[in-house]
Parts: structure tokens; sequence; C-alpha cells
């Protein structure tokens, strides 16, 4: 896989993904609610794209951030 995101992309999909986390914990409250589970999937997906620097949708569209070749 590689890049295809650049830092600042990077930086904004990790904090989305802490939001996103505190969002879902918040929802669970002690019960499994839809949104909760919706929100912790998009926490994985966000926080996996932001640590590994490649979306697999940026692929599918042919959009390149990061400038390294």
């Amino acid at each position: 896989m590689k890049r295809n995101e650049n830092n600042t992309d990077r930086a904004i999909r990790g904090a989305a993904a802490v939001l996103a986390a505190i969002g879902a914990f918040a929802a669970f409250n002690g019960d499994k609610t839809v949104l909760g589970v919706v929100l912790a999937i998009v926490t994985v997906v966000l926080a996996g794209t932001a640590f590994s620097g490649f979306c697999p949708a940026y692929t599918l569209f042919g959009i390149n951030t990061c400038k390294r070749k």
C-alpha cells in the first residue's frame, strides 16, 4: 500500500477519530445503540487510515494528497 495522504490529512483524520471515539463511548452509555456502533466503525476506519497514510477511497477516485512519489 502506497501512501496517498499528506500529513495534514492524516492529522485531521486522527483528530476526527478521537472525536468519533468520544461520541461512540457517549452513545453506548451502557446500551449498544446504532449510533454507538456506527461511530465505533467510523473511529476504526479513520484511525486506520490516519496511521497507515493510505485511504482506499482515495485510490478508487484517483486522489493523492501526498507529495511523495
